[in-house]
């Protein structure tokens, strides 16, 4: 009778697979989350390095917004990576459909590749604090040419990805929980900015593009 029981305590054949399975899933996608991870670090360092080696023109700097910025990468890659590593956040754990996480993995590579092609169209006019550059021109060519705040966007999609790929209340929604404020106070103030700069110009650019989401009617 015991060991009757015992085997009534196992899980079946099939559950065993699908836990197996599970398993590997979840691993994929934490190493897609590191991948990703490390290719956009890589791009914001190769173009913070470029952006350090230039002269500033305007520089309007906020100190909260300079501590939201911190605050973004530091959980950014802080949370997930003890999640992955660790076991000190399990009691937040929860579960998504495995077709969520591929879907992670989508948006991931898609943020990966918005941060990047933003930055290369941007150029040289690219800061990490809200300001204007010497000689700068208003770009509206690449992504710009849909929307205004790409990088902003690829932030934004991170955050998505990162809460299907590290599914953990803490972890997971560690990056939309500081750039979504991030992003309602900066944007605007940025705006502001750029009209003060650019004028009419920029007027007739905000007609004709999304903040983040292309504009479907002109």
């Amino acid at each position: 009778m015991e060991k009757r029981r015992a085997q009534w305590g196992r899980p079946s054949p099939r559950v065993a697979v699908l836990e197996r399975g599970a398993l590997v899933h979840d691993i994929a996608f934490q190493v897609a989350y590191v991948a990703g991870m490390v290719a956009g670090s890589g791009i914001r360092l190769w173009y913070g390095r470029q952006y350090r080696q230039e002269r500033k023109a305007i520089i309007r700097t906020e100190g909260l917004v300079v501590g939201l910025l911190a605050s973004l990468w530091g959980v950014s890659i802080l949370l997930p990576f003890v999640f992955i590593f660790t076991h000190w956040l399990g009691f937040a754990d929860y579960h998504l459909p495995t077709w969520a996480g591929w879907a992670g993995v989508v948006l991931f590579a898609l943020a990966v590749w918005l941060l990047w092609r933003s930055h290369a169209d941007l150029g040289r006019g690219w800061s990490i604090t809200t300001e204007v550059r010497e000689r700068q021109a208003l770009v509206t060519d690449g992504v710009f040419r849909y929307i205004r705040h790409p990088m902003y966007a690829a932030h934004l999609l991170w955050g998505i990805a990162q809460a299907l790929l590290i599914q953990n209340w803490i972890a997971g929604l560690a990056s939309l929980v500081v750039m979504l404020p991030l992003y309602a106070l900066r944007v605007p103030r940025e705006e502001r900015m750029m009209l003060e700069e650019f004028g009419e110009e920029y007027r007739l650019y905000m007609r004709r593009t999304g903040r983040v989401i292309p504009r479907l009617v002109k």
